[in-house]
């Protein structure tokens, strides 16, 4: 059975997928703000590990875990409408990419 890292189509997909997240989280006055102070091209770049981590590609992310990863936007009033909005655009990206709802699921 193929990963869903492969399903997708490989690296490409996911840096393609990622880009395009980005420029969604960017331009929604809901969440961008988190991103103020954040260097772009280095969160980008994890998220990239990161991902093609949890999709079952080569497990080169060496970042924290969510919880750690997260905790100062929590300070900041990170909550779970602002994780729903970040699911919304993963799940819209993913869709825009031609990904069966079943592997967004």
């Amino acid at each position: 059975m193929s990963t869903l890292y492969e399903r997708l189509g490989g690296a490409d997909a996911v840096n393609a997928a990622v880009d395009i997240f980005y420029r969604k989280m960017l331009a929604d006055d809901r969440v961008n703000y988190f991103f103020d102070n954040t260097d772009m091209d280095r969160q980008i770049a994890k998220q990239k590990s990161f991902l093609t981590m949890v999709f079952g590609g080569p497990n080169n992310y060496t970042g924290k875990d969510m919880r750690e990863g997260h905790k100062h936007l929590i300070k900041r009033g990170l909550n779970d409408t602002h994780v729903d909005i970040v699911i919304e655009h993963l799940g819209s990206t993913l869709k825009e990419l031609g990904v069966p709802d079943e592997d967004i699921s």
